[in-house]
């Protein structure tokens, strides 16, 4: 497609999806929404597919190209610690803080609140600002994320939530896959040929832009009744400030580094997970108000994931 769109615009459609200009891919990507006329679903299945189940694996695997030494474990395993703690209180508060809102609604919020795009969206971020020593300890931390996701998530819509479908879909998804392949590969210090080691690299750098381009398509599906409804507006602050400053509270508690810092305030603050609408579909609730609120919590997140960064 890429090819058929470059030859009447030339270097037009080539600057719009230049990966070093963010602003200029999230504008590819509402180009994109307006020649073509992609909805948000329609984004998702074009562009969600290849960071989700390929790009961002690759980046992932990259992060642990180097030796784990017992220092990194340790750490690791502070961040696994307080990525669990995080998502349970993100579970717990959001039982608590919704309660004003009929059960339609409060559902969506809970599972706004407890899954975010921590993986899709936090992962380029952290490499962009903490490097490759932030993406190893940021693959760990997105572990408990995906567990919730698939446990307490889907049982906050149904009580009749698989505990086994729940635990397949965890251990089989690519990204706890891939962390695996990586720990093996860390530990051992195996080598990949040099073909394949700059293909990995080459599709797990697409993760960045690919994302971007994604949350272009879903930014033209916003409109001023958007934010008419103020409990979009208290998601948003639920998800995107009390909850990285709940994480920083924690890692300054610790006295844990900038890196390890850097990963859980970053991760914790970015926007609620495109599932909630899917989950909100497929379970009775309320799928218009889940894309509503995964819109405006995108949106806000553009603004306070670079203030929640100078915390750091």
């Amino acid at each position: 497609m890429y090819l058929e769109i470059r030859e009447p615009y030339g270097k037009f459609y080539e600057d719009a999806f230049d990966p070093g200009d963010p602003a200029r891919v999230h504008g590819g990507g509402i180009l994109l929404q307006k020649a073509w006329n992609y909805r948000e679903k329609d984004a998702g299945k074009a562009y969600g597919f290849c960071p989700q189940d390929h790009a961002l694996p690759c980046m992932i695997f990259n992060s642990f190209s180097m030796h784990i030494t017992v220092d990194m474990l340790k750490q690791a395993a502070l961040c696994l610690g307080v990525a669990f703690f995080i998502c349970f209180a993100a579970w717990l508060g959001g039982k608590v803080v919704y309660n004003m809102y009929p059960k339609e609604k409060k559902s969506v919020l809970q599972y706004a609140t407890l899954v975010n795009k921590a993986a899709f969206l936090g992962l380029p971020i952290v490499k962009a600002v903490l490097g490759e020593a932030g993406m190893f300890l940021a693959s760990i931390f997105i572990i408990p994320n995906r567990i919730f996701m698939w446990t307490a998530g889907v049982s906050i819509f149904t009580a009749e939530a698989d505990k086994k479908a729940a635990f397949k879909k965890v251990m089989l998804n690519p990204c706890v896959i891939v962390i695996f392949i990586g720990l093996f590969r860390s530990f051992t210090d195996f080598t990949l040929p040099e073909f394949l080691a700059k293909s990995i690299t080459g599709l797990g750098n697409c993760t960045t832009p690919l994302s971007m381009v994604l949350i272009g398509t879903m930014m033209t599906e916003l409109t001023p009744a958007s934010f008419k409804d103020w409990s979009t507006v208290y998601l948003a602050f639920m998800r995107l400030v009390a909850l990285p400053f709940l994480a920083l509270f924690i890692m300054r508690l610790l006295n844990a580094d900038p890196i390890m810092t850097g990963c859980a305030v970053i991760l914790t603050a970015m926007p609620a997970g495109s599932t909630t609408a899917l989950l909100a579909e497929k379970y009775g609730s309320d799928p218009v108000y889940a894309s509503k609120c995964l819109l405006t919590n995108t949106l806000f997140s553009l603004i306070t994931i670079p203030i929640m960064t100078l915390f750091i």
